[in-house]
């Protein structure tokens, strides 16, 4: 029997739009529990000023929604489970609008996708949602995307939406492709304004990042230029360095001194399809392939009124906060990041002279900065949020160690 947490579920998946459903059936530790402890409560010092609710949905207009599926435990058996998986949404202007805005794009490492980004390129602009998945839903979300865009009647004859994803086979039965149109469609509709779920949520729901369980974290910085006040928001879905090699928290390193890294299979009676990790006993397998590394996307967000190729300036700024938490961006690691901008609304129209307003480019330092700032502190209020998980062949991924980081800071 399942229990919902505010949510009924006719379906042997479970599926959570913002609220997460708990099933007594599963492990205690795969389930999710709202906290309010985030990175700053554990005594790591971040630089500058976060918005109210320190996440993107600061930056007005921006909505954001959650599917989570859940379900099953043990062997992987392709196409049943275990599933440890879903989607995560943004509506840079909110899920009843149908106008675009400007956006730009980079990857730093391209092992990964990012549906939609040639035409962004191209033009400067997106339509429609932002989405983020694993790596083997991207058709089934771009291609639901597609379709809803169509039912809201957003305005061109075709769509080119953006999709991104990060590898969550180590957890969940990502060949068995789980998530489906109904579940896109659920997490594009139900999207609020307000807080924010973070960790083992939606897209970030089978992560794992920097040693630890990671996910879905986001953070805001505000400030002022010529005595205008402006936002950035940053949502991340962290699931690179799963090693947890040179990990940095608050300007210092402290891989040595956290456990990073210690995923393991908790049944010796399961022989691993994977065997990238030892047992939990400590006995180690034969490793046919190397292990994955997986990757880290990055959605920037603002109401500066800045135009495509100041956006493209801004999306390579995440990379400087993977540097400042330890990461060299492997060679198997997605590193891919899109920005956009909620300003100049009613000004990106395509059958008419628009007249914009653009954000002054020597002033584009202080974007520049709080796009760091917001990026490092996303990254670690995923790996805050998330809870040990436990998924496919019981391999468990341990959730970052809060009494140990707080030991850590108050020295």
């Amino acid at each position: 029997m399942l229990k919902l947490k505010l949510h009924a579920c006719s379906k042997p998946v479970l599926m959570c739009l913002g609220l997460v459903a708990l099933a007594s059936a599963l492990p205690a530790e795969i389930s999710h529990a709202e906290t309010t402890e985030r990175a700053r409560s554990l005594g790591i010092p971040f630089p500058g000023m976060p918005g109210p609710l320190n996440a993107i949905t600061d930056v007005a207009g921006v909505e954001v929604g959650h599917t989570t599926l859940i379900a099953g435990a043990g062997q992987l058996v392709r196409g049943e489970g275990p599933i440890r998986t879903g989607i995560t949404v943004v509506h840079p202007r909110g899920r009843d609008s149908t106008e675009a805005v400007y956006g730009g794009w980079f990857t730093l490492n391209a092992s990964g996708e990012m549906t939609g980004t040639t035409w962004l390129e191209e033009r400067g602009l997106i339509d429609g949602p932002i989405g983020i998945t694993n790596t083997h839903s991207v058709g089934i979300a771009r291609d639901a995307f597609v379709a809803w865009m169509v039912d809201q009647q957003w305005p061109a004859l075709w769509h080119a939406p953006v999709v991104a994803e990060t590898y969550d086979g180590a957890l969940n039965d990502i060949n068995g492709q789980h998530l489906k149109p109904e579940h896109v469609r659920q997490a594009l509709q139900n999207t609020s304004a307000g807080p924010l779920l973070e960790g083992a949520v939606g897209g970030g729901t089978g992560m794992v990042c920097n040693g630890f369980k990671g996910g879905i974290g986001s953070a805001s910085r505000v400030f002022a230029v010529a005595d205008q006040p402006f936002v950035v928001g940053v949502l991340v879905q962290c699931n690179y360095n799963w090693g947890g090699k040179d990990l940095r928290l608050g300007d210092r390193w402290v891989a040595e001194d956290l456990p990073v890294g210690q995923h393991c299979y908790v049944d010796p009676g399961i022989a691993p399809q994977n065997p990238w990790f030892p047992y939990c006993s400590g006995k180690t397998l034969q490793q046919d392939s190397p292990t994955r590394d997986g990757s880290i996307i990055v959605i920037v967000a603002t109401d500066a009124p800045v135009l495509p190729h100041q956006l493209r300036r801004i999306a390579k700024r995440p990379s400087l906060a993977l540097g400042r938490l330890g990461a060299i961006s492997n060679p198997g690691s997605g590193d891919i990041f899109v920005a956009f901008s909620t300003g100049n609304k009613g000004a990106t129209g395509e059958d008419r002279f628009n007249q914009v307003e653009q954000f002054p480019n020597n002033a584009l330092e202080d974007l520049f900065r709080a796009t760091v700032q917001a990026t490092e502190e996303a990254i670690v209020n995923a790996m805050v949020a998330a809870e040990t998980m436990t998924g496919a062949d019981g391999l468990r991924v341990h959730a970052l160690p809060h009494d140990q980081v707080r030991n850590l800071f108050s020295e």
